[in-house]
């Protein structure tokens, strides 16, 4: 008698029983320590928006130069996500992140040496091709041990690593700025990065010893188990006949362009607001770096806590597209609010409001690729997906920082976002409903 024939146990198949214990593992094996690393990486890439607060009045930057800098590390990341991911694909999860932590962690304690508008645009490319494929390589890591009915409330409590970063890292680097300035001849921007950066290599250490590179590496679950969550991949991975099967195919799937028009505009809305925050709450009176830290992080609070209810949820009703639609329109709603804030109290009710939709977005959207890609396919999809998307990254504080130096003001960068928001999920509708919601 086949597991699938036993009769149940308190209303329970057997078979369920076993994956559901198995799926069980492999969350408490790998997603937590997956998020540290994540949280390890945001930090490194955002926490320039809080050394801006001392830096750009040290090197005579300006806000758009600043923008500019901030943004030109995912022209790096555009130029080598996709040879990335596709390297990580041949070689293994376990070399390849850690290579690519170890590295970031390098050069991102070399900002210590920034002394120029120069030297800061070019440590800022090599951390964005250091960094390249870290992200989408986790999310290809992830599709080989999760199918896609449970890989929403994943990706999202994956992603919560986002909001984390900020909740600890904001008052951390407001710390550090105030607490290390002027130690032995540095600046409290300068300790910051250093400081930070040492997780990073640290991490990719642990993750070259600890990762398995697919499921039947992992000697921590039981032959039966490898053998039945093995099977949910190969049947969903032979489900997906019109997946491409070649990079080319893939770069030239209309898909996948129109999911790279959809993660262009969320990610805009979420960089755009992400590397701002500082400024925008300095703006409203806030005064002292740990004060802007501490208060900084409130948005990202809200967001952790409605990122994973909405994770749970698009699982629980396999729904994608209004999982997606309706906090990109919360989002936009909050950018346009908080432009008439008259006190800080107000303008944090709207960036949590604004925080909250737009980075939910991002783990949200993840559900919809990765309905339709797999293989080498999803390899290379994944990876220009998500190349192509943030090179909003880019676009997003520099456009930002150049309106306000053209008009003085937050308002205009705030409209510009919520407008983003709303072309991407009127994009979203366009995907038929039985494509992604399985």
């Amino acid at each position: 008698m086949t597991l699938q024939t036993q009769a149940p146990v308190n209303g329970v198949y057997p078979a369920q029983a076993l994956e559901d214990r198995a799926y069980g593992k492999v969350f408490w094996r790998i997603v937590p320590f997956l998020m540290l690393c994540y949280v390890v990486a945001y930090l490194d890439r955002v926490n320039v928006g809080f050394a801006k607060l001392q830096m750009s009045s040290e090197l005579g930057l300006s806000e758009a130069a600043y923008g500019i800098g901030a943004g030109i590390f995912f022209v790096g990341y555009f130029l080598f996500e996709v040879p990335s991911n596709v390297i990580m694909n041949k070689i293994g999860a376990r070399v390849w992140i850690a290579r690519i932590m170890i590295t970031w962690g390098v050069i991102s304690a070399a900002f210590v040496f920034t002394s120029s508008e120069t030297v800061f645009y070019v440590l800022r490319f090599l951390l964005g091709i250091a960094e390249a494929g870290f992200f989408p390589g986790i999310i290809l890591y992830l599709t080989s041990w999760y199918p896609a009915h449970r890989r929403a409330k994943v990706v999202t409590t994956f992603m919560s690593a986002i909001p984390i970063s900020a909740i600890v890292g904001n008052p951390v680097s407001g710390l550090l700025m105030d607490g290390f300035h002027g130690t032995h001849g540095l600046s409290g921007w300068q300790w910051m990065f250093v400081i930070e950066a040492i997780p990073a290599i640290v991490f990719g250490i642990v993750t070259f010893f600890y990762l398995d590179d697919k499921i039947r590496d992992a000697r921590w679950l039981s032959e039966d188990e490898r053998n039945i969550l093995a099977a949910n991949i190969e049947a969903e991975n032979r489900a997906k006949a019109s997946s491409p099967h070649s990079v080319a195919a893939t770069l030239t799937d209309p898909r996948v362009w129109l999911m790279c028009l959809i993660y262009f505009c969320f990610v805009l809305g979420q960089y755009g607001l992400t590397f701002w925050m500082p400024t925008i709450v300095k703006g409203t009176g806030v005064t002292g770096n740990l004060n802007i830290g501490l208060i900084s992080a409130i948005p990202y609070i809200c967001t952790f806590v409605v990122m994973l209810a909405l994770g749970r949820s698009s699982d629980r009703l396999r729904e994608r597209r209004w999982h997606l639609v309706l906090p990109a329109l919360m989002a936009a709603g909050g950018f346009v609010a908080a432009t008439a804030a008259t006190s800080t109290t107000v303008a944090i009710a709207c960036l949590s409001l604004a925080a909250a939709g737009a980075i939910s977005c991002a783990p949200l959207f993840w559900s919809l690729p990765t309905a339709f890609l797999a293989g080498t396919g999803a390899a290379a999809g994944i990876a220009w997906i998500n190349s192509v998307g943030n090179l909003a990254g880019f676009l997003g504080p520099f456009l930002v920082g150049y309106l306000k130096d053209f008009t003085g003001n937050n308002s205009a960068g705030m409209y510009f976002l919520a407008a983003t928001l709303v072309v991407g999920s009127l994009a979203v509708l366009t995907v038929p409903a039985k494509t992604v919601n399985r």
